[in-house]
């Protein structure tokens, strides 16, 4: 099935080369999904650890909960390797009163 493009309210046909250049590009798009999704889920991460980066400090001592609980947001990549796994991700829940 021809694919068109539009130039001056007109639809052309798109040539041989434009055709590949745009599957191209789609492919890369696809391609990408993996990293934009894990991209997503380490800022997540990432801010979530920030929130609790203070009860680090040497003043504070983190409970087993709370060390347990950062364990489990770091790891949460690994063992990622498709769009699917990481759209499944479950964050883990905080410890309360921390």
């Amino acid at each position: 099935m021809p694919k068109y493009k539009q130039v001056n309210n007109e639809l052309i046909e798109i040539t041989g080369s434009e055709l590949a250049e745009l599957e191209a590009r789609e492919q890369a798009w696809t391609d990408g999904a993996l990293n934009r999704e894990l991209e997503v889920l380490r800022n997540k991460r990432n801010k979530l650890l920030t929130e609790t980066d203070y009860l680090g400090t040497s003043d504070n001592t983190m409970s087993s909960d709370m060390t347990t609980y950062r364990q489990e947001l770091r790891d949460l990549t690994n063992g990622l390797d498709t769009v699917e796994k990481v759209e499944a991700v479950e964050f883990p829940t905080k410890p309360s009163g921390e």
